[in-house]
């Protein structure tokens, strides 16, 4: 069966999710996850993209992206998977695939799951039993959006912006978020729609994406029931 081609709208945030090869470790060291932020910084810049949020998980990455460009997001994980197989390849004295396949995306209505996506992306190593609390995990965005700390790779979404009349008083509201878990209704929400590479938003906005698209953006009824997630306290293969 062919593979379903990725959902790209013009200037519609993505949730990406890149996968380690077979669920296999993709980091492994702290260097290993400082490179990979420098340099998804210095490709976001080359190819026009903006990050909003990430995890770097043990074995995969969760990005929060947006672009004026529909190719962009594809062209930044291009340049950026490459470079870091090269590298992990050279260190770690290896060679072969790292990545399993191609990234999985979804379009986001941005209104109504942009900043539920980005939880999302921040709480995964508190989902995975890794931390307690987003804020004690080093190699995610939320220290940079709900605390204030540099970070070179963020660029907040205009929503984020709206949280606040000025910085203190957004990072205060975006904290506030933090204190309520997400739906599990709305995480499986988000995790069929990135795997399954469909819309992630109202009927209205997948009615539009399909318009555009010329082609269906929901998952189908048809075919073999899905199977039942792994539990989440796995905690290296939550999504």
């Amino acid at each position: 069966m062919p593979r379903r081609a990725r959902l790209a709208l013009l200037g519609v945030p993505l949730h990406l999710i890149q996968r380690g090869n077979n669920r296999q470790a993709c980091f492994f060291a702290d260097a290993d996850y400082r490179l990979y932020l420098e340099w998804l910084a210095e490709h976001a810049g080359k190819t026009g993209c903006r990050i909003h949020a990430y995890a770097l998980m043990t074995n995969h990455v969760h990005l929060l992206v947006s672009a004026d460009r529909a190719e962009a997001p594809g062209a930044l994980m291009k340049a950026l998977g490459q470079r870091y197989v090269q590298y992990v390849n050279r260190v770690y004295r290896r060679s072969g695939t790292l990545w399993e396949g191609r990234f999985r995306s979804c379009p986001i209505q941005e209104e109504a799951y942009l900043l539920a996506c980005q939880r999302y992306i921040e709480l995964n190593p508190v989902r995975a039993g890794m931390v307690q609390h987003p804020a004690e995990y080093r190699w995610s965005s939320y220290r940079a959006n709900g605390q204030g700390q540099d970070n070179a790779v963020i660029r907040p979404h205009a929503l984020y912006v709206a949280l606040g009349l000025d910085v203190v008083s957004r990072q205060a509201a975006y904290r506030e978020l933090f204190r309520y878990e997400l739906e599990p209704g709305l995480v499986d929400q988000i995790r069929r729609a990135t795997n399954g590479n469909f819309a992630l938003g109202c009927a209205r906005f997948a009615a539009d994406a399909a318009a555009t698209l010329g082609r269906r953006v929901l998952s189908g009824k048809s075919g073999r029931p899905r199977k039942v997630a792994a539990p989440e306290s796995q905690n290296l293969f939550v999504d």
